[in-house]
């Protein structure tokens, strides 16, 4: 988020959270200045409802409440990517002589960051049987494999990824190097406060679009992915000294079966192996031809957790 106006923080990146706790039969979320398509889950005691804000100021968005007296609990969550748009967030409109109240922290026992392409936000996971890019109610960050992974572990989560971004090319001009420490997805941002915020795990998946990018124009596998990667581990190393970082590859078909991207990608890792002891290394066996779909999320999910439950890094947290 972007908190430099604290009365209407910038909800920019997926997974962005809002919690509340009110009471009363009625609420509304307030946005501003929306741009793009921002698309959110708003969860009320339990109960999801889809919500999409309307580019434009002064938007009110009515949220369904269940019946029953007593104190409800919110949970907004942006299921949408940044790259797709982002909107200010104004606050709460409760029924009359209702209270609010914020709702105790979630007792989370780690912090994890995800570093990664339309893989790791989620896109296209609700989708049918086609990919599709006009309407993004259906690219749902909350069931990623990589927020889902979050929960198994009752982990904090945070995830910079945007959809076609390669490390050294891909669908869109942005590069991981570039924005994976800014506070919007755009090389001229200015820095994200990672100070205030230092995760115990980092994972990084990304090489499929500089693999499917590259097979797309005829052009040979990127000689920059490796040293591109390699700098890339070595500068989040920089910003989080303590994180045990995880290079991640698999999921669709360049990750899974692409002999270049495969040898490039094993180089970096050995360097960064031989190099620094706190990084390690996962390959999922799951994979899927089109974007993978909630149940392909919940497959690579299963196998990270499980993988991170074996880990010495990871005792101290589970």
């Amino acid at each position: 988020m972007d908190l430099a106006d604290p009365a209407g923080p910038m909800l920019v990146w997926a997974g962005c959270r809002v919690r509340l706790d009110f009471d009363g039969p009625q609420l509304a979320l307030r946005f501003t200045d929306g741009a793009g398509q921002n698309f959110f889950n708003a969860e009320v005691d339990g109960v999801n409802t889809v919500l999409g804000v309307p580019e434009g100021p002064d938007r009110r968005v009515p949220v369904p409440v269940p019946p029953g007296p007593g104190r409800h609990h919110l949970l907004l969550f942006k299921r949408s990517e940044a790259a797709k748009g982002g909107v200010r967030f104004l606050g709460a409109e409760l029924a009359g002589g209702a209270h609010a109240w914020a709702p105790s922290p979630p007792a989370y026992r780690l912090r994890m960051e995800f570093v990664g392409d339309s893989i790791t936000v989620g896109a296209c996971n609700e989708d049918a049987a086609t990919d599709q890019w006009d309407d993004f109610r259906t690219h749902n960050h909350a069931l990623s494999y990589a927020h889902l992974a979050s929960q198994a572990l009752r982990a904090d989560h945070r995830a910079a990824a945007v959809s076609g971004m390669g490390v050294a090319t891909g669908w869109v001009e942005m590069k991981a190097g570039q924005i994976w420490d800014r506070l919007y997805p755009r090389p001229d941002s200015p820095p994200a406060n990672l100070a205030g915020w230092q995760p115990d795990v980092v994972l990084v998946m990304l090489g499929e679009n500089d693999d499917s990018f590259s097979h797309a124009r005829g052009r040979p596998f990127p000689a920059g992915y490796a040293p591109g990667l390699v700098t890339l581990a070595k500068s989040i190393r920089t910003a989080y000294p303590r994180a045990h970082l995880v290079l991640l590859r698999g999921g669709m078909f360049g990750g899974a079966r692409s002999a270049p991207l495969r040898e490039a990608w094993t180089a970096a890792v050995g360097e960064l192996e031989a190099a620094d002891p706190a990084v390690s290394h996962f390959i999922f066996t799951h994979w899927s031809s089109t974007h993978p779909r909630v149940s392909d999320d919940r497959a690579m999910a299963d196998e990270l957790v499980a993988w991170l439950r074996r880990q010495p890094f990871m005792q101290e947290y589970l």
